[in-house]
């Protein structure tokens, strides 16, 4: 199935979710859109989902000319951008990131959001750099921050925006290992395989009761922490 620049196909009960929009993955209503229609086809066709970006970039965060557009399609593309998120965090299934590049804003969220992290050797640049844009940060982002970066770089991260080589990453919390670029999708796959062989509901119940709370609060004041956060653009 191709989707909107998402592609997905099942293997050996492993979803694989790529984006490639043919440039720098940066997220509009379309790759939002297949990537929610592909988490819940993975629901009823595998074990565990994979994904992926194009070579040299997994995603360069959301899309600016339509954040820019005006305050109604911006708070459109933010509202969607946290839900996919959110739902990416909370899916039931182990999800296994391949991150084929570069990944910033959105595009490192991604990483927050996903069970494990699998990142490509080379000079590629990972992290949260809203603020260099001129966006503050928002209350699910700060969520996931908190819950998958290393306390220690926390103000780093999330307030300077820095940028980290992907070895870097691994010390920050975006990623949990490095593979070679041409073996990272084949590294993720093996991961995502061995997570399927664990009991799902067992890891579908441990991944509410850790998470679905945390979810819970930022959905419940998604709408108004978003409207604040677009007057502040």
């Amino acid at each position: 199935m191709s989707e909107n620049s998402v592609n997905y196909i099942v293997e050996q009960s492993l979803a694989i979710i790529r984006l490639d929009d043919g440039k720098a993955n940066a997220l509009n209503h379309a790759l939002i859109e297949g990537i929610n229609i592909s988490l819940d086809k993975a629901k009823d066709d595998a074990k565990a989902v994979v994904l992926t970006g194009r070579p040299g970039k997994f995603s360069a965060g959301v899309d600016l000319s339509v954040l820019r557009a005006g305050p109604k399609a911006a708070l459109d593309l933010v509202t969607e951008e946290a839900k996919m998120l959110l739902k990416l965090f909370l899916h039931p299934q182990p999800v296994v990131a391949a991150s084929t590049g570069h990944s910033m804003a959105a595009g490192a969220f991604m990483l927050l959001a996903s069970d494990t992290r699998i990142g490509s050797e080379g000079d590629f640049k990972i992290g949260l750099n809203e603020v260099s844009l001129g966006l503050p940060m928002s209350e699910f982002g700060f969520m996931l921050a908190r819950e998958r970066l290393s306390k220690r770089h926390f103000t780093t991260s999330i307030i300077q925006g820095q940028l980290y080589s992907p070895e870097e990453a691994i010390h920050v919390g975006f990623l949990d290992r490095l593979s070679p670029a041409d073996n990272v999708l084949n590294t993720a796959l093996e991961e995502a395989g061995r997570l399927a062989t664990l009991d799902a509901s067992a890891y579908a119940y441990n991944k509410e009761v850790a998470r679905g709370e945390l979810v819970k609060k930022v959905l419940d004041n998604l709408e108004t922490n978003i409207s604040e956060l677009i007057q502040g653009i």
